[in-house]
């Protein structure tokens, strides 16, 4: 298993008792939804390994898990590392919602503009997520809010958006 095949689940965050269970941070809108998950892929040195999960419940906002097999000084030396699962465990979106990764490469249609490139990545480190197009060598930079996203077509990879009036331009002229 690879990374470009599974998506970012979350990190262990600490060891939870001395019976070895650890606490587990899910990056997810509804970590209830993973209660039930028999493994989970952990990366250690630049490698997916799959671990089983013995137990898992909640605690606050994270999860404590066991994993099996594994003795409780082992347990230790995940703190800190990542978590992923296969791309098949995310849930399916409908209508305007979109993950990331399945956008690349959507063609982009303005309102006003037309056809205005496709994307070629999305920026997810800032405070607004920002997808980046590719117009004819031209790079344009359009946010990714209700206001502006306005149809997600997945059968004819097609975003259609109204940008706010002037923002296509400044990259164009």
């Amino acid at each position: 298993m690879t990374k470009e095949d599974c998506f970012y689940l979350g990190r262990i965050v600490k060891p939870f008792s001395y019976k070895g269970e650890l606490v587990l941070f899910f990056d997810v809108d509804n970590p209830e939804e993973y209660l039930d998950l028999e493994y989970v892929y952990i990366e250690i040195n630049k490698r997916l390994v799959k671990y089983e999960i013995e137990s898992m419940r909640p605690h606050s906002n994270k999860m404590v898990a066991r994993f099996k097999d594994l003795m409780e000084d082992e347990a230790t030396l995940l703190v800190g590392k990542d978590m992923y699962l296969p791309l098949e465990f995310l849930p399916k979106l409908e209508g305007n919602k979109f993950y990331f990764h399945e956008v690349i490469g959507f063609s982009v249609e303005d309102k006003t503009k037309g056809n205005i490139g496709s994307i070629k990545e999305i920026y997810d480190n800032m405070t607004q997520p920002i997808m980046v197009l590719d117009f004819d060598g031209k790079e344009i930079l359009i946010p990714i809010i209700d206001r502006v996203i306005k149809e997600v077509d997945r059968e004819h990879r097609l975003i259609k958006i109204e940008a706010p009036e002037g923002l296509i331009d400044i990259y164009l002229e």
